[in-house]
């Protein structure tokens, strides 16, 4: 089962609470909170994309740039040794460090999204 919605370039989690007997989530990559809910995956889909449109919207009124998610750069710890090693690796490549783990990153996706059956593309 795949536990996310796309829309607009949004990423969204899908969670369930047995409890309420509810699907619900939020969108990911921006601090702003965007949350839906459904009782049905259409009702979740249709909240979801609502939920963004209404968020895009109130943006504009208030004359706001939306936040982008997944902007392309992130800070990473990768430990002295794995640090060292990538470094090592990309130098024996003629290639940069931040290119060698885009190339690393970028395999390892293409091989869970084969094995999940699906593709995304943001």
């Amino acid at each position: 089962m795949n536990n996310t919605v796309m829309y607009k370039g949004y990423v969204g989690s899908v969670d369930f609470s047995a409890d309420d007997q509810l699907l619900f989530g939020k969108v990911q990559g921006i601090r702003s909170l965007i949350s839906y809910e459904g009782k049905s995956v259409g009702e979740l889909i249709q909240d979801f994309q609502e939920a963004v449109d209404d968020y895009l919207r109130m943006c504009k009124e208030e004359g706001v740039d939306p936040e982008t998610p997944y902007k392309g750069s992130l800070n990473i710890r990768l430990g002295r040794e794995l640090h060292r090693d990538a470094a090592v690796c990309a130098l024996a490549h003629n290639v940069s460090l931040n290119s060698y783990i885009q190339a690393a990153v970028r395999e390892r996706v293409n091989r869970e999204q084969d094995v999940a059956g699906f593709s995304n593309s943001l």
